[in-house]
């Protein structure tokens, strides 16, 4: 598996994302409310005049909540025909996956069990690789 992949850093683990599903990694300074929204969902933002959801990566995982600081990064996806900004702690890199994923190890916890297609090794070291689907759907969806 030579696959490209977006490098980041979500709920202090190294995790990457298929780089074919990124459209582009923003830098996001404002976000509107939903209300009435799942926790893990923050609110939408704008990127060239399109609106996108932005989901909380920790939350999503059953972690707590990220700081809000002023420097946050996220991937922007497409799922369903809708498009996402995944909040991550960093985006570092772009590189390979130089393994097939093997199971995700049992120490990481339910969340990444469920929204990890597995573990990958990489240049950085082994490496979560995101299952972005199971990550919009959140940790209700997944427990269903």
């Amino acid at each position: 598996m030579n696959d490209l992949l977006l490098m980041c850093l979500i709920a202090g683990r190294r995790a990457a994302i298929p780089a074919a599903l990124v459209q582009s990694v923003i830098e996001i300074d404002q976000i509107t409310p939903i209300p009435g929204a799942p926790d893990f969902i923050l609110g939408l933002t704008a990127m060239r005049s399109q609106a996108l959801t932005v989901i909380d990566c920790q939350i999503a995982l059953g972690f707590g909540g990220q700081e809000q600081d002023s420097d946050r990064r996220a991937a922007v996806v497409q799922v369903g025909g809708h498009s996402y900004a995944l909040l991550v702690e960093e985006a570092y890199d772009v590189g390979e996956a130089r393994s097939d994923p093997i199971e995700v190890p049992g120490g990481f916890g339910h969340g990444w069990q469920m929204a990890a297609r597995g573990m990958v090794e990489t240049d950085c070291g082994p490496t979560l690789l995101i299952d972005v689907d199971a990550l919009v759907a959140g940790p209700v969806a997944r427990a269903a």
